[in-house]
């Protein structure tokens, strides 16, 4: 037989686990947020003629014809334009069909 023990005093408080502490967590911002706009910058070079630049921008982009004619003008005589505004991930994947043909980009943000 076990022998019986006693407590006398107020009763024990029951073991309440404490929950550890919280510590909130800011995000980062790691650029590449949905709601910033990024851009793509193609900058003139003297190897490209106007009718491989016209036709990479189409393609790339999604643009008319003319609006790429723009385009190209406006590298050619102000040395860089933007030449598309969207996501980072869109940008990324513009900049890369510029790239297919070695057009000078850049993505800004």
């Amino acid at each position: 037989m076990m022998p019986v023990q006693y407590t006398f005093g107020a009763p024990a408080e029951p073991d309440v686990e404490t929950p550890p502490e919280v510590e909130e967590l800011e995000e980062e911002d790691d650029g590449t947020g949905s709601d910033d706009p990024w851009f793509v910058v193609l900058f003139n070079d003297e190897v490209h003629t106007f009718e491989e630049v016209i036709g990479q921008l189409v393609k790339a982009t999604g643009c008319s014809r003319d609006k790429a004619e723009d385009l190209a003008w406006t590298v050619h005589n102000e040395g860089k334009a933007t030449v598309y505004e969207g996501t980072f991930e869109e940008c990324f994947e513009v900049q890369s069909v510029l790239k297919e043909i070695q057009l000078v980009t850049e993505i800004q943000g």
